[in-house]
């Protein structure tokens, strides 16, 4: 049986944590330091929210030193209506893909076109830098507490790529795939999927999944090619003043 969304939700914040976590009201506060909107933004834990507990969560957030941000998740309709009301404005939509590890990890690449190594080597960290995943992002995958390990890919004799995938309650996700510019359209991330789910498939994970902004054609294109099947979406609401 594929994940549904709320699972996907959980394997977000077990795979890519925030710092630290308080409750706020019917709100769940989340400490980025830095990490990005993922391990930043406030998310509902019960449905009976008031407007005291919006502003108590932006109180929090702001005592954090960050935006008031808001993860409008699959339930979230009315939050959602009441944030567009208060002057928030979405950012970032995003799709969550997911597929059966066996279905991808039967996809062997080359030999030596892809390791999985953690620590990730330099040339890791300096790929992820290149393409704006920089200390923040790398502290957020030091806190993941499950398996985890990063996903080096190499073609045309050179570096082509890299990524970090981590497993929660048994089901795996990747994040930070990123590939050199010059290295992309070569099918070198197809390669690093597989790779990344034959490393989860012995780490007894049962699914890949994936998150992904709507304006990322290609990085959607990928996973479509891959067979991945779509589970649900989620969005920022972003309050500009902040």
């Amino acid at each position: 049986m594929m994940p549904d969304s709320y699972t996907l939700y959980d394997v977000i914040d077990g795979t890519w944590p925030a710092a630290a976590f308080q409750t706020v009201g019917a709100f769940k506060i989340r400490d980025g330091q830095g990490g990005g909107k993922r391990v930043s933004a406030a998310t509902t834990l019960r449905s009976d929210w008031t407007g005291a507990d919006i502003h108590a969560a932006e109180d929090a957030m702001r005592a954090l030193g960050q935006t008031s941000l808001f993860m409008i998740r699959e339930g979230d309709e009315l939050l959602d209506v009441v944030l567009d009301e208060h002057g928030y404005t979405i950012v970032d939509p995003v799709v969550m893909y997911a597929i059966p590890v066996r279905d991808l990890a039967r996809n062997v690449p080359p030999r030596v076109s892809t390791f999985v190594v953690w620590e990730p080597l330099a040339i890791a960290w300096d790929i992820w830098q290149s393409g704006g995943i920089g200390p923040g992002r790398w502290k957020v995958m030091h806190r993941a507490k499950g398996p985890k390990t990063s996903v080096l890919g190499r073609w045309d004799d050179s570096p082509g790529g890299t990524g970090f995938v981590a497993i929660h309650d048994g089901i795996a996700m990747v994040h930070a795939l990123e590939i050199l510019p010059h290295q992309r359209r070569k099918g070198g991330a197809e390669k690093m999927m597989a790779q990344a789910a034959i490393w989860a498939e012995k780490n007894n994970a049962s699914h890949m999944s994936v998150v992904c902004t709507v304006a990322n054609d290609a990085a959607n294109g990928l996973y479509r090619k891959l067979g991945m099947t779509e589970i649900g979406r989620y969005h920022y609401r972003i309050k500009p003043e902040d």
